[in-house]
């Protein structure tokens, strides 16, 4: 009964407006009445369970913003559809469907007579983020003593000892170091022969770099240790990751190769005339994958936003889940460790991307996990915070040929991030800059006497944006159009810090501006309760305006 409850109420849409930050003068923050703010989430539970935002520390407004932004990204053509999940601390806060699983007869674009509307539980094929299930599966071996990560791939498979690849480690195929180019010189579907010819294909592949020199994403990677799973595990990977993974959770809806019956709950994909199979709805998308039979460590799950979300809160509560352990606290932590310092920007734990701020955006950290599908997928663990962020759509319905669902991604991730309140010291008010692409905001004093003695002003200040990318400074000006840089406040990110800067004699105004690239956002910048002082230390009455920047609080 509590199950189908559950569903009816995840199906409500509500078309809410996308305008946010709003102006100072007409925001009406939310009064989130709870301690579990930003880096201080609520306690985890054991298992995932519907709950209200403010229970977990979050706003409700920046959660009904998403509903408003998706649709008009479906109206936009972004993708026919889409399902959005939403957790933190366990608490399932917003699970929703928009638009169509299935629309198109053709690449035409002819439509269906009767498109299939999307539900909170259709099953999308995963693509990419079949990885970090290899991965784990992997790891469930390596915790049963069969492998080393360093050990060379080729003591477990003596066939990959070939073509400059004798020393490519485990290790390696997990972080995309191993030299390997992104995908195989043929495609695995015009490669004669069985499953085992094309993976054998792909073991003897040529490497395109030294091992361990550089950083590719390659599917080749992770079709090698999937093999190597198969090879050590004794079972193909499906039955594997099915046995030790989904089982065990109660994933009942991730599976390969989904059975025909499934087909009208299932997303469709691609037009491919390329490779004979017409509409792609229901079989997976990737053609290497499915020149594998469906069955490859790159690509092949399908899966519902529910599951992958149960999949995700197993990783936040160190590899367990509903009292069923799938990997060891310790496992759990190799995995979440950047095993790629020495290629900066590249980010990566053991099969899960960390800190990208190019589909991440707000809720990307070094404590930030994740992946992506080419299909139009993506998962953001935020330990930090216990979040769990599920995007899934199926933006290759019916061509490749669209514009980039990046931009989606980010911006969902930033409606989420938002929804999370930063504590404010003191409870007072703080001015916040916003997110956005291309920013310059401002924050702008009202005029002052001006005064042959420096005076100087003073501020709390707490931010989180990307390093080298964005930039908050403190500008003075005699005459309100010629500016000066007097500072900078931006270090000891995400501690709130009060900051004394001295102003030259003669300032007549005082703003803060908010400068940002096309990259990614981060948390953003806030000022709380700047004050001007004259020379004996007396403060300045002083208005501060801002079209752009807004005043939040609780």
């Amino acid at each position: 009964m509590l199950h189908r409850w559950w569903k009816r109420a995840c199906s409500i849409l509500v078309g809410l407006s996308l305008l946010l930050p709003l102006p100072a003068q007409a925001h009406q923050p939310d009064r989130v009445n709870t301690p579990f703010t930003w880096e201080h989430p609520a306690p985890f539970t054991p298992v995932l369970h519907p709950a209200k935002p403010e229970s977990v520390g979050m706003r409700e407004t920046s959660l009904d913003a998403v509903d408003a932004f998706i649709q008009q990204s479906i109206a936009d053509r972004v993708m026919p559809g889409a399902v959005v999940l939403v957790a933190r601390s366990g608490g399932v806060v917003k699970h929703s469907a928009y638009g169509d699983a299935a629309r198109y007869l053709d690449d035409k674009g002819a439509v269906m007579e009767h498109p299939l509307p999307m539900r909170p539980d259709t099953i999308f094929d995963l693509a990419s983020i079949s990885k970090i299930f290899t991965v784990v599966a992997a790891m469930k071996l390596y915790e049963q003593g069969k492998f080393h990560l360093d050990d060379p791939v080729a003591r477990y498979l003596p066939e990959f000892a070939q073509n400059g690849k004798e020393k490519v480690t485990i290790r390696q195929l997990m972080t995309h170091t191993s030299g390997f180019r992104p995908g195989p010189l043929t495609p695995l579907y015009k490669v004669p022969g069985s499953r085992e010819d094309r993976l054998r294909y792909v073991l003897t592949h040529p490497l395109d770099h030294e091992p361990g020199t550089t950083y590719v994403y390659s599917d080749l990677n992770l079709i090698t240790l999937g093999a190597l799973v198969e090879r050590l595990s004794g079972e193909r990977l499906d039955q594997f990751v099915r046995e030790q993974i989904t089982v065990p959770l109660g994933m009942k809806d991730t599976m390969y190769n989904p059975p025909a019956e499934l087909k009208e709950r299932i997303a469709a994909t691609e037009y491919q005339p390329w490779t004979n199979r017409g509409l792609v709805w229901g079989q997976v998308h990737d053609e290497n994958a499915w020149a594998l039979g469906g069955v490859a460590g790159h690509a092949g799950v399908f899966s519902t936003a529910r599951d992958l979300a149960v999949f995700g809160q197993m990783i936040l509560n160190k590899g367990t889940y509903g009292g069923k352990r799938i990997l060891s606290p310790e496992t759990v932590k190799l995995m979440e460790d950047n095993q790629n310092e020495a290629f900066p920007g590249q980010d990566h734990g053991l099969g899960w991307e960390l800190n990208q701020h190019w589909y991440m955006d707000a809720l990307a950290s070094p404590r930030a996990m994740g992946h992506t599908g080419y299909t139009g997928t993506s998962l953001v663990v935020d330990r930090t915070n216990g979040a769990i962020a599920v995007l899934l759509t199926n933006r290759v319905h019916p061509t490749r040929q669209t514009v980039s669902t990046n931009p989606v991604r980010r911006q969902f991730a930033r409606f989420v991030a938002d929804a999370i309140p930063v504590n404010l010291p003191g409870k007072e008010e703080a001015w916040f800059a916003g997110y956005g692409d291309n920013l310059d905001r401002l924050l702008t004093s009202g005029r002052l006497d001006p005064s042959e003695k420096p005076h100087t002003i003073s501020f709390t200040t707490w931010y989180r944006i990307q390093p080298d990318r964005d930039q908050g400074v403190v500008e003075v000006s005699a005459d309100g159009t010629n500016w000066t840089v007097i500072g900078s406040p931006m270090s000891g990110s995400g501690e709130w810090r009060r900051i004394t800067l001295t102003l030259p004699a003669q300032t007549c105004y005082v703003r803060f501006r908010y400068h940002t690239d096309t990259y990614g956002n981060g948390r953003g910048w806030y000022v709380q309760n700047p004050v001007v002082t004259d020379e004996s230390g007396k403060a300045i009455p002083l208005e501060w305006s801002s079209d752009e920047w807004e005043l939040r609080g609780y």
